[in-house]
């Protein structure tokens, strides 16, 4: 009975926490590069973004950008495209 009760609330656990993660698409302007990401942090009051890219894991600052919401699927696919 406690071993069905602990994988029962680990289980809603698990669930609870993937489902908290917001994805974000970045592009920047300047150089038309987009870049995918699930955290963005201000830099500053000049309307910067600091970030890390999920597809190559480089840590980017961007003075001006277009930050987007997207889906999990959007995520995804942008991570697996060239």
């Amino acid at each position: 009975m406690r071993r069905t009760l602990a994988l029962g609330a680990l289980s809603l656990l698990v669930v609870a926490v993937s489902g908290c993660t917001t994805y974000y698409m970045v592009r920047d302007p300047s150089s038309g590069r987009t870049y995918y990401t699930t955290e963005i942090k201000s830099v500053g009051q000049g309307g910067a973004v600091k970030f890390k890219d999920d597809k190559t894991g480089a840590a980017v600052t961007i003075q001006s950008s277009e930050v987007n919401e997207i889906d999990s699927d959007a995520y995804r696919a942008g991570l697996e495209k060239k």
